[in-house]
Formats: C-alpha cells, sequence, structure tokens
C-alpha cells in the first residue's frame, strides 16, 4: 500500500482551490503545504487528506502534463455523489455520472471527474445500496 501520491498540475492556486472543493464531501481537506524552498522542484505542492494524513499531493509543473488518474474512497452512495457535484462546481468537468460499475464488482458506485489539467479523478464506494 502507498504512503502518498503526487500528480502534476500546471497552475497550483487553481488546482488547490479545486481539489479543496472537490475532496470536501469525502473527508478531505488541505492538511499541509510545502513551499517552493522546501520542496526538490523548486515550486510549492499541497498535500491533502484527512487530519494530519496528506497522502495526496499536487505540485506545479513546467511544460506538458501527462494524464493520471486518481480514486478516492467514499463511504456512501451520497458521499460519491456530493464529491460529483463539488467537483463540477469547483471547475471540473463530468467524465462519468455517479452509478453503478457493474463491470469493476457487484457494489461499485462511483463518478469520474476531470480535473483543471485533464487527470481523471474518481470518488467509488464498494457498500451496496
Amino acid at each position: 500500500m502507498f504512503d502518498h501520491l503526487g500528480i502534476p498540475v500546471s497552475d497550483y492556486a487553481r488546482s488547490k482551490r479545486f481539489y479543496e472543493q472537490a475532496l470536501a464531501p469525502l473527508g478531505f481537506s488541505l492538511v499541509m503545504e510545502a513551499t517552493a524552498e522546501q520542496t526538490e522542484s523548486g515550486k510549492p505542492a499541497a498535500g491533502f487528506g484527512p487530519p494530519q494524513t496528506p497522502g495526496f499531493w499536487i505540485g506545479e509543473e513546467e511544460g506538458g502534463i501527462a494524464s493520471s488518474h486518481v480514486a478516492f474512497q467514499a463511504d456512501s452512495h451520497a458521499a460519491v455523489q456530493a464529491f460529483h457535484a463539488a467537483a463540477l462546481a469547483a471547475g471540473g468537468r463530468d467524465n462519468g455520472a455517479p452509478g453503478p460499475r457493474e463491470h469493476y464488482g457487484p457494489n461499485y458506485y462511483a463518478a469520474f471527474v476531470l480535473d483543471p489539467d485533464g487527470h481523471n479523478i474518481e470518488a467509488v464506494c464498494h457498500r451496496g445500496v
């Protein structure tokens, strides 16, 4: 299992605002920021997660950004729906409305949104209705 994961973003401030809003329904918030002087890249970075656990990081990178896929666990179908709505309100683009994805498993309920850089961000609940 991983301890933390980071993805590159093209506009740090814009992406930080997006993730603060989009991840709030899943119980994630901005836990910590690293200044440009504290990172290897010389650019600021932001860590999101439950309190005191910054497991998901964003950091500004120059040049082309290759898209990635990140799936966050949600406690309920309602949390998946709230994530999707919050992410769209924060400027994300729909990439799959909330609903069952039985081809991934019998209790797989998920929603997908593209963040400002085109990363495919998912919230998934593995619990039945």
